[in-house]
């Protein structure tokens, strides 16, 4: 286990959350840095080296998608503190990130705290066609590869067919430069950020994870990114019953 957290959690997440529960989010929001930033990136790598099968995945068909967005987060960057010179990026905690644009999601899980998700409109529905997942709670990147948007979210309590028509809608409406934002929120026994594994202790513990995911749609190719940002936080309160 990997213990890894943050002060606290930010004022928008204190309260409950609820599916959809989408809102507006700044274009250059969808990003960002906190006081876990150098403890969260040291694990992220060492997630990328040692079990990159299990955290890091793209179809051949999604390399444009995923080059445009690492373009875009690095255009980001030095509102964020990163310093981007030439082909590499000095990171606020002082570690410098070649750019390759041959491996865009191995590069963007080196510089960003977020988790990145990558879908594409594949007849009626959105597809996961690329991803660099390596804080998962409670699922498994293989089991979500290829899938569309209702079967990645299986077995999501909640998520039911009017749910899910409400999310397609989202994805399919979301506009370049106005992306959306929610986040959940769940109390943990095990504070790991990296849990792929399904559990059943999650209601019970002196842990309480909080997820800021937003849905951004690409200017070139269309694509939504679905971006993860983990927080772990110790002794908070539990979150009201929705």
């Amino acid at each position: 286990m990997t213990l890894i957290l943050q002060n606290d959690l930010p004022d928008a997440q204190r309260g409950p959350s609820r599916l959809p529960g989408i809102a507006p989010c700044a274009p250059d929001d969808w990003l960002r840095v906190d006081e876990a930033y150098a403890a969260q990136m040291g694990y992220r790598a060492a997630l990328l080296a040692e079990r990159r099968e299990d955290v890091i995945w793209c179809d051949p068909a999604a390399m444009s998608a995923a080059q445009e967005v690492l373009k875009e987060a690095l255009m980001l960057l030095p509102g964020l503190g990163f310093r981007v010179d030439g082909s590499a990026v000095h990171r606020p905690d002082g570690q410098r990130i070649k750019v390759d644009f041959d491996a865009p999601l191995n590069t963007l899980g080196q510089l960003v705290q977020e988790d990145i998700c990558i879908l594409e409109k594949r007849g009626d529905q959105h597809v996961l066609t690329g991803a660099v997942v390596c804080f998962p709670a409670n699922w498994r990147l293989a089991d979500k590869v290829g899938r569309p948007l209702t079967d990645i979210h299986v077995p999501v309590e909640d998520y039911d067919t009017d749910i899910a028509r409400r999310v397609q809608r989202l994805f399919d409406g979301v506009q370049a430069g106005r992306p959306l934002w929610r986040f959940n929120k769940l109390q943990y026994r095990n504070p790991d950020l990296h849990q792929p594994r399904r559990i059943t202790d999650v209601d019970d513990g002196t842990f309480v994870r909080s997820e800021r995911q937003c849905i951004v749609r690409m200017p070139q190719s269309q694509a939504v990114v679905f971006s993860i940002h983990t927080w772990v936080v110790r002794g908070a309160e539990p979150p009201p019953a929705v």
